[in-house]
C-alpha cells in the first residue's frame, strides 16, 4: 500500500494530523465536523462519485482515529456521538480494534474465475476437458464458467493455453490468513472479530481504503499535556520510516520534542526475549515439546491458539520485546506511562492482554507518529543532534527483518550450548504460517525453532509503516551494523 495506494495514504496521514492538532492546540471538539472539508477540500470528488461521499468516508476515518466506533449507515448519530467516552488521557481501546467502513465498502465480488476476450475458443477445449463439475461450456465466441457449478478448483485456468481463464478475488479476503471476512446482506466486508487477530493486512490490501482500525493519538497526547511522564518504546523498525534525510538519533530526538520524558529502544526488549527463548529452547525440545514457535509477532501466536489450540503450548512462554521493553521502564521509573511505537496493528491487540496492559499504556503506530509530527510542525531532517542511538545488541536490532528472530535466538543458544545442533524454519504472512504449522503438526520439523510473522518480510511491512520494505530493510541491517555489541549476552542492561 505504501508504494501503490498513495492516495489512501495520504487521506490516513490527513486524518492522523487532524487529530493530532485538535489534541495538542486544545481545538473544541466541536470543529471535528468541519474536519472532513479539511481533508476533503472543494467541491468535486476526486476519487468516488461524489464530493459527499469522501467526506462521509473521513468523518469514519476521523471517528476511528479518535478511539471511537463506526457508525452504523442506518441509525443516525453526530459526528461527535461518544465522544465523552473517549475523552480520557488513558487507554480508550475497545474492540473491535478493525473495522469495517461501511460508506466505502465497494461490495466487491468474491472469488470466481472469468473467461477474458484472450479465449481463442480453441478446437481442444482443454478447459471444459479438465473440469471436474462440467461447469465450463464453450458458446459462439468464447468459453463460459457457470458460476453455479464453478467449485473455483481452477483447473480450467491452469489448462488454457491462452491464459485466457483469470481468477479474482476480494482483496481484503484474499490477504486474510484467517479466514474471518466474509459478506453482510448487501455484499459488503464483514469481518469476524471472533477469528480476527488483528494483523490488518485487510487495511492495506483494500483498494478503496474501506478498512481502518482505532488509534491512541487523541489519548496520548492529552496525556502527555496533563504532565504526566510518557515514555516512548520504538520498535527497531523505525528506522528509514522518516525519509533517507532523518537518522536514528533525529528521529528518536524528535519524539521527546513531542513530549516524551524519554525515548527507549525496543531492541533492548528484544534481547530479553531472545535469551529467554534460547534458554526456553534449550530446556524444552525436544524432551517436554517436539518443537517450539516463536513469541514475538502476536497475530502469529494468537493465530495457533485460535486455529490449532492443541499446539498453543509449544508457542513460547517468553514474553514480546515490548513486554519486556515496558517492564524495564518500569524498573526506573514505577510511575512512568508507557507508549510502544510501532509497525503494526497486532500490537495494540497485544496491549490488551492481561499480561500486558499493566505495563503498555499507549500503542500507536509510525504513520500515526507522523500524524503527530505534523501537527507539531516538526521536520526531522532540520532537527541538530550528535548522539547515537546506543541500547541494544545487533541481534536484537535485527528482530523486524523476516528470520531475525529464529536468528537471534539461535546464535544465543549455540552460545550457550555449543555443540546443540539447531534447525530453524520461518513463514511470513499467516496464509504461510498455517501451512508451516500444519506441517509441524505432521512431525516434519521436530527439533526445530519455528519463527512466525504475520506480514510479508517481517515487521518493516507492518501496515502501521511508511516507507518501502526494501529500503527499510536495507536501514535496519545497517543499524544492526552500528550497534557496539552483537550478542545480548554482552548487554549489561539486560540482566535481571
Amino acid at each position: 500500500m505504501k508504494e501503490t495506494y498513495q492516495s489512501i495514504v495520504d487521506i490516513r496521514r490527513k486524518v492522523f494530523a487532524e487529530v493530532a492538532r485538535i489534541a495538542y492546540y486544545d481545538i473544541d471538539i466541536s470543529e471535528l465536523e468541519d474536519s472532513s472539508y479539511r481533508i476533503v477540500p472543494g467541491e468535486v470528488a476526486k476519487y468516488r462519485e461524489d464530493i459527499f461521499r469522501e467526506r462521509a468516508v473521513a468523518d469514519e476515518r476521523l471517528r476511528l482515529a479518535m478511539g471511537m466506533d463506526a457508525r452504523e449507515i442506518s441509525v443516525y448519530k453526530k459526528l461527535t456521538d461518544g465522544f465523552d467516552k473517549v475523552d480520557i488521557d488513558t487507554n480508550a481501546y475497545e474492540k473491535p480494534l478493525i473495522n469495517v467502513i461501511k460508506f466505502a465498502c465497494e461490495a466487491c465480488p468474491t472469488k470466481a474465475h472469468v473467461v477474458t476476450d484472450n479465449c481463442r475458443k480453441c478446437m481442444a477445449h482443454p478447459c471444459t476437458n479438465v473440469c471436474p463439475v462440467n461447469a465450463v461450456s464453450v458458446g459462439r465466441s468464447r468459453a463460459h464458467i457457470d458460476k453455479e457449478k464453478c467449485i473455483n478448483c481452477g483447473r480450467c485456468k491452469e489448462a488454457c493455453p491462452y491464459s485466457a481463464i483469470v481468477m479474482y478475488e476480494r482483496p481484503c479476503a484474499a490477504v486474510c490468513g484467517v479466514d474471518c471476512i466474509s459478506s453482510d446482506e448487501y455484499g459488503r466486508a464483514e469481518i469476524n472479530h471472533d477469528n480476527c487477530v488483528a494483523c490488518g493486512r485487510c487495511i492495506a490490501s483494500c483498494p478503496f481504503g474501506a478498512i481502518a482500525d482505532k488509534t491512541q493519538i487523541y489519548q496520548l497526547i492529552k496525556a502527555i499535556k496533563s504532565g504526566k511522564r510518557i515514555y516512548a518504546a520504538v520498535a527497531p523498525s523505525f528506522v528509514g520510516q522518516f525519509g533517507a534525510n532523518s537518522s536514528p538519533a533525529q528521529i528518536v530526538e524528535g519524539i521527546r520534542q513531542l513530549g516524551f520524558e524519554d525515548v527507549v529502544e525496543v531492541s533492548l526488549g528484544a534481547d530479553v526475549t531472545t535469551m529467554n527463548e534460547a534458554k526456553e529452547y534449550i530446556h524444552r525440545v525436544p524432551n517436554d515439546i517436539p518443537f517450539m514457535g516463536t513469541s514475538c509477532c502476536f497475530s502469529w501466536a494468537l493465530m495457533v491458539k485460535n486455529k490449532f489450540p492443541e499446539l498453543s503450548g509449544q508457542i513460547s512462554d517468553s514474553g514480546s520485546p515490548m513486554r519486556y521493553t515496558a517492564e524495564y521502564i518500569h524498573e526506573k521509573d514505577p510511575e512512568g506511562i508507557i507508549c510502544f511505537i510501532g509497525p503494526c496493528t497486532s500490537k495494540k491487540l497485544e496491549a490488551l492482554d492481561t499480561k500486558v496492559k499493566s505495563h503498555v499504556d499507549f500503542v500507536i503506530t509510525f504513520e500515526e507518529l507522523m500524524g503527530m509530527f505534523v501537527a507539531k510542525g516538526i521536520e526531522l531532517s532540520e532537527i541538530v543532534i550528535e548522539n547515537d542511538v546506543k541500547d541494544a545488541s545487533a541481534l536484537g536490532r535485527g528482530y523486524p527483518i523476516a528470520g531475525g528472530v529464529a536468528e537471534a535466538v539461535k546464535q544465543v543458544a549455540l552460545e550457550l550450548e555449543p555443540d546443540r545442533e539447531i534447525n530453524i524454519v520461518g513463514a511470513n504472512t499467516l496464509q504461510e504460517c498455517v501451512k508451516m504449522v500444519k506441517i509441524a503438526k505432521a512431525g516434519k520439523y521436530n527439533g526445530y525453532l519455528l519463527e512466525g510473522m504475520a506480514c510479508p518480510g517481517g515487521c518493516i511491512a507492518g501496515v502501521g509503516t511508511m516507507a518501502s520494505v526494501t529500503r527499510v530493510k536495507k536501514d535496519v541491517q545497517k543499524f544492526m551494523k552500528e550497534s557496539d555489541i552483537y550478542s545480548p549476552l554482552e548487554n549489561e542492561k539486560i540482566e535481571k
